[in-house]
């Protein structure tokens, strides 16, 4: 039998409807290497990101989130890898980390682990609080568990921080 042979034509890239960047579609995820150089990179890609979607104004609180969760999943991952995810949604950044550490059964061992994350995110915890934001961690519901920590930071609350300091 003679066979019919077809071809899927893609439009070029200059006939694709190209939509601006905009605070509603900042939608990015970054895997980096569980390193001391990634919280830098993580920085780094959050200034562009949120340059490019016009959020600029919220810079200082972001990149003082992403860098603390950034380095608090390189301590304590044992794999090779983190996952970051920066999404704005209803007038907010939602930022989110992945590490590979599991999540305790014993309850003394989660207690003590849960505390040493939890001291770890200290200037986390007064950055997202001057920011009038919420935070948190617990076990990844990803395939391969881990753990997930997360910070949301209202728009409002970031383009204002710097100027409250955390007490003590």
């Amino acid at each position: 039998m003679p066979g019919t042979m077809t071809s899927c034509q893609t439009p070029p890239l200059t006939d694709a409807p190209h939509t601006p960047p905009a605070p509603e579609t900042l939608t990015y995820s970054l895997t980096l290497p569980a390193a001391p150089p990634s919280p830098a990179i993580a920085r780094t890609a959050t200034r562009s990101i949120l340059q490019a979607h016009g959020l600029a104004d919220m810079t200082d609180a972001a990149v003082q989130t992403v860098s603390e969760l950034a380095a608090c999943a390189c301590r304590f991952t044992p794999a090779a890898e983190i996952y970051v995810s920066l999404r704005y949604r209803d007038g907010a950044l939602r930022v989110i980390l992945y590490d590979a550490h599991p999540r305790h059964t014993n309850p003394r061992l989660a207690a003590a682990c849960d505390s040493r994350r939890r001291a770890t995110l200290r200037v986390l915890s007064c950055a997202v609080r001057a920011c009038a934001g919420e935070w948190g961690f617990g076990e990844a519901r990803e395939p391969g568990g881990g753990t997930r920590m997360w910070a949301v930071l209202p728009r409002a609350g970031a383009r204002a921080y710097g100027g409250e300091w955390c007490a003590a």
